[in-house]
């Protein structure tokens, strides 16, 4: 991804509240606002144009972060017909500063946004499927452009929807590939800058520690997550990753394979057999 100059302005001097962002030399505008100030985002001028958005928040039935993106040739009229739905806390609004933007154009991105969005796998969606529409050669190069920004703003404005949760990494790192085993379970995983991310294939242990019942609860619970939201499908003697999961620290996620606490500076290895906590060492 291109370096970017990104003009931030907090239009209440909250950095969580109203707040508008542009990159140096690119036709686009973005707005982002919590739905307690969507009153004030509304009747910015910006919002009378045609655009793409994307709102936020956590279902209510799974406690998991769900997103619905959308387009309207007049962005506030659609936003006003989503205070409906309950699930959202925010809102990202993209637009064109030029007016360039047709319907045809949001549609596009829209379609775009939704299939990167379920790729990257983050947030459950509320639609399965956009429609899109056909565009020109030249205006789909325009419209590529116009979505690398979006990709790069999101994160600035506070949402992982387009954002990979597996980063490719230097080898003999302690960022690098990491490897986790015990009582047969083979795990491979790496950190991410928000954590640790176990891929999927992996294996974890079927039975807790008698550890876990005792001073390792939250292991139990978390374990119960992942297999009720699917992420953990018992195969062939062990639990496997169905998908690239990721957790808060080294040692969530090596509890999780170990079935109870673990430390894992300890537990996650490089291929040569050297700890993470010793490759953090020679960093």
């Amino acid at each position: 991804m291109a370096a970017a100059t990104i003009k931030l302005f907090l239009a209440q001097g909250d950095a969580k509240g109203l707040r508008t962002a542009e990159i140096s030399n690119w036709t686009g505008k973005a707005l982002a606002a919590p739905r307690t100030e969507l009153d004030q985002l509304l009747a910015r001028k910006e919002c009378a144009k045609a655009g793409v958005y994307v709102l936020t928040g956590t279902n209510p039935s799974t406690n998991s972060p769900h997103a619905y993106v959308g387009e309207a040739e007049i962005i506030r009229d659609r936003l006003r017909q989503h205070k409906g739905k309950e699930f959202w806390v925010s809102a990202i609004v993209f637009v064109s500063k030029d007016e360039n933007l047709t319907k045809a154009h949001v549609r596009y991105l829209e379609s775009r946004l939704i299939a990167e969005a379920k790729e990257v796998g983050r947030f459950t969606l509320e639609q399965n499927q956009a429609g899109g529409a056909r565009l020109p050669e030249s205006d789909q190069e325009d419209m590529k452009a116009f979505l690398s920004k979006i990709r790069q703003l999101l994160p600035v404005l506070g949402s992982d929807l387009l954002n990979p949760i597996v980063k490719p990494t230097k080898r003999g790192s302690s960022a690098g590939r990491l490897y986790c085993r015990t009582k047969g379970a083979k795990a491979e995983g790496q950190r991410t800058p928000d954590g640790f991310v176990v891929f999927a294939r992996s294996q974890a242990v079927l039975s807790e520690r008698p550890s876990a019942r005792d001073r390792g609860a939250w292991v139990l619970k978390l374990r119960q997550k992942l297999i009720s939201d699917g992420t953990l499908k018992e195969k062939d003697g062990f639990y496997r990753f169905e998908r690239d999961s990721e957790f808060s620290s080294p040692s969530a996620a090596a509890a999780v394979v170990h079935g109870g606490p673990t430390n894992g500076l300890m537990a996650w290895k490089a291929s040569d057999g050297k700890a993470l906590k010793e490759l953090d060492e020679m960093a």
